[in-house]
């Protein structure tokens, strides 16, 4: 076990004992924090850990560990510096300290320090000082071979960091190690850096492909394996969820079916957000748990503005009925959101997602086919676990020819599109389903109002034409016969 977080699952279980393995990536991509972690869990189990370092000192190292509040009992720290006449500007000069010598002396030292500890566990700080010690591709490659075989001939599971400060295109140690994870960081034009990792190698195992993100925080590296839904099938029962509104539950044909998702269209201030919180009390009204998941609007804004239209949020977050957390999409990796919405729902059992809005999940991650993919996954996996999904999209512009940012109609099971249309002098609200997989609904349009007691829908709006283009007609009385009459 590695000791950190969600990297076991990345693994496919874990460091295999007696191996070598190179952990690589940039300064500050959290290396020594992740060697760290992997030694505090060998000492855990009973298993002596010792951590030679070349780069940084141990006042450092041990700095570190405090500031996320660790424990270094049972881990031997040997900083490996070099002898006092390496440091004499005259020795250094002379033929008697050649590279050849320093490498030779490095190699002793770091043997010796095996020896003294006899450790199961072994991280190596870093190999980026060797390399410059070798001074040659042939003289880099053997040495380390010549360090592998040594430690697998001792019996201990090692970790070789390498900081890639020298050759990056040398892969000497990937050939000869048997993992290689690499650690990557990137800073968005905007918001906090971004980290991700990669196994690029392990043999003999079968390990989660591709990029994960991961955190680094107080307690360490916490690792967000790539969600894969075909992992989480489960059998559940396909009843149909309600609103609190009979007259949306008729435009829906019913409702909507239980691990299904809707996806919720139409320009700001169209009710989207309060659309959504009619599921979310007809959740918690049949007793079940819900999780609201909101990127663009102040908690305490949408609370009042809530309670003002007749829903009692805080009163169901503090029955335990539902669970809101605010995201910030400048600061929350997609791969982190992801694990926060599963452990609302093998956690806490929810039953009812809602996530608003989509617009906000793409600041999270500009690229849109990399967003399309990971809703995808995450809608499949709410699917097979029962849960009810519901997003929003603000789409750009009032009136007339309306833009999506992303277009995932085509993912969502269940479409219901929200107008304004201009009729008689007024601004009004029309509502209609678009799109439902899971069987029939209303093609009406119908025009709702939003008021101190939520949102009342009316009757199907078959005298006008043209109200999703935002400027309706008056169709004459016999167009309206003729429609009565139509089977």
């Amino acid at each position: 076990m590695t000791g950190v977080v969600g990297l076991d699952d990345v693994l496919g279980g874990g460091l295999e004992r007696r191996r070598l393995f190179l952990l690589e990536g940039n300064p500050g991509t959290g290396k020594t924090t992740v060697s760290i972690q992997f030694l505090i869990a060998g000492a855990r189990a009973g298993e002596r850990s010792l951590y030679i370092t070349l780069a940084e000192t141990e006042e450092e190292l041990r700095a570190g560990a405090t500031s996320h509040g660790w424990d270094l009992t049972g881990i031997d720290i040997f900083e490996l510096v070099p002898p006092e006449t390496l440091l004499d500007e005259d020795q250094q000069q002379s033929l008697l300290y050649s590279s050849d010598l320093e490498l030779g002396e490095t190699t002793k030292r770091i043997f010796e320090a095996f020896e003294r500890a006899k450790p199961d566990r072994v991280v190596l700080d870093s190999l980026s000082e060797i390399r410059l010690l070798a001074q040659s591709s042939l003289r880099y490659r053997r040495q380390i071979l010549a360090l592998k075989h040594y430690f697998a001939k001792q019996g201990a599971t090692v970790l070789m960091l390498d900081d890639l400060t020298t050759d990056v295109n040398d892969k000497t140690v990937h050939s000869v190690a048997h993992g290689v994870i690499r650690l990557e960081e990137t800073s968005p034009e905007y918001g906090g850096d971004r980290r991700r990792l990669r196994v690029g190698k392990y043999r003999g195992r079968r390990y989660r492909g591709g990029y994960h993100d991961f955190a680094i925080l107080t307690g360490g590296v916490r690792v967000f394996p790539r969600l894969v839904s075909a992992e989480h099938k489960t059998r559940i029962a396909r009843d149909v969820v309600t609103s609190d509104l009979p007259e949306l539950d008729a435009l829906l044909g019913g409702g909507v079916e239980r691990g299904s998702s809707v996806l919720i269209l139409g320009p700001a201030g169209t009710g989207k957000s309060l659309l959504t919180l009619t599921f979310i009390q007809g959740a918690v009204g049949r007793g079940e748990k819900a999780a609201l998941f909101v990127f663009d609007e102040e908690l305490g804004l949408l609370f009042d503005r809530a309670k003002n239209l007749g829903i009692d949020l805080q009163g169901m977050i503090d029955g335990g009925s539902l669970f809101v957390e605010q995201v910030d999409a400048a600061e929350l990796s997609p791969g982190e959101f992801t694990e926060r919405v599963r452990r609302s729902v093998e956690a806490h059992r929810v039953k009812t997602v809602v996530v608003d809005s989509l617009n906000g999940y793409q600041a999270a991650m500009p690229h849109e086919q990399a967003l399309v993919l990971h809703i995808h996954e995450l809608l499949q996996y709410l699917n097979r676990q029962g849960a009810t999904t519901f997003l929003t999209v603000a789409q750009h512009g009032l009136v007339g020819d309306m833009k999506s940012p992303v277009d995932v109609t085509y993912l969502a099971d269940t479409v219901i599109l929200l107008r304004y249309f201009e009729a008689l002098g007024r601004v009004r609200r029309a509502i209609s389903v678009v799109k439902k997989r899971t069987g029939a609904h209303e093609d009406t349009i119908r025009e709702f109002r939003i008021d101190g007691r939520g949102i009342t829908l009316g009757e199907p709006l078959v005298n006008f034409q043209g109200v999703l283009r935002g400027v309706p007609t008056l169709v004459d009385d016999g167009a309206q016969v003729m429609r009565a009459a139509d089977p």
